[in-house]
Parts: structure tokens; sequence; C-alpha cells
């Protein structure tokens, strides 16, 4: 089964797809899409653009995406918002469930430890994936979104489809 994991960022949003049978987790692709400093239509747009990119390239089965958090400035909240507003978008086009986690949950399942370092989820991601090299912290974020999500389905022990869509 193929998952996305999503980290959405207005300049930077992180993706990451793995491959999960049973027990094991296997990299396939991560990156990041940078939208630039323009027109935030024209940023949200290059979000969007792409992220259903990287949906068409893989057949996925799932997706995963980090919950927005209420910042101290709530500017940077709703922008933030946006962005992941663009990412969904792009999810939902591609006709795939998504599910949604907090870092907090995340990181527990990464790393053992819900307020873990950037550092710490980056050189776990690493290490579960066999990776040679570290991947950038958004990029990471992002894998491990998609790990969280392999390790809650293995609990469940769901395979098909599950109902957690967005709310609108």
């Amino acid at each position: 089964m193929r998952i996305l994991g999503i980290d959405p960022g207005l300049r930077v949003t992180g993706f990451g797809v793995i491959e999960s049978r049973r027990q094991e987790i296997k990299y396939i692709q991560s990156g990041c899409v940078r939208s630039g400093n323009g027109d935030l239509s024209h940023r949200l747009g290059v979000i969007f653009g792409e992220l259903s990119n990287v949906v068409s390239q893989h057949e996925l089965q799932h997706v995963a995406i980090e919950k927005v958090f209420v910042n101290k400035n709530p500017q940077s909240t709703l922008l933030l918002g946006q962005a992941r507003g663009a990412a969904i978008c792009a999810v939902v086009a591609g006709d795939l469930p998504l599910a949604e986690y907090t870092a907090l949950q995340i990181k527990k399942s990464v790393v053992g430890y819900g307020h873990a370092q950037k550092q710490q989820v980056q050189e776990m991601v690493r290490r579960l994936l066999n990776l040679t090299q570290t991947p950038t912290p958004d990029a990471a974020d992002a894998l491990a979104c998609a790990i969280c999500h392999a390790s809650f389905l293995r609990a469940s022990g769901r395979k098909g489809n599950i109902t957690n869509k967005p709310q609108f």
C-alpha cells in the first residue's frame, strides 16, 4: 500500500511517499514544493499543481497530512491554513482518502516522544526507511506523517479506505 505524507507550508510544503507491507516500510520518493515569494494565489496554485503531479505519479491508496497548529500570529496561522487547503484540494482531486494527524501524534509515532526536535525526527525517518542521507526537515516531516499513518493502519487492521475525510 502506498501512502503520501504531506507537511503543509506556504513557503515550503514537504511530501513523502512510502510503501507499507505488513511490518515493513519502504521509501519511494520525497521532496519539497517551493512556492516562491509572489502573489498568494499563485503560490497556492504552485502547491496544488505540484502535489497534484505527485498524486498522479504514484498509485496511492492513502494520504496523511499534518494538522495546523495555532501560532501566536493569527495571520501566519491563516496563511498556513490556506497552504494546507491547497494541499487537501490536490488530494481530493485525486479522489484519495485523507487522514489528519497532529505534530504531537506524528512525533510520538515515529520518535516515541511527542515533543521531539526536528533533528530527532529526521534521524528516525532516516533509520526507519534505511536512507543513506538524512532528508531535509520538511521532507522528513512529511515522511514521518506517512509512517505515522502506516502505523495507524497496521494497528487498526485496516487496509482499505478509511473514512477520515477532511471536514469543510
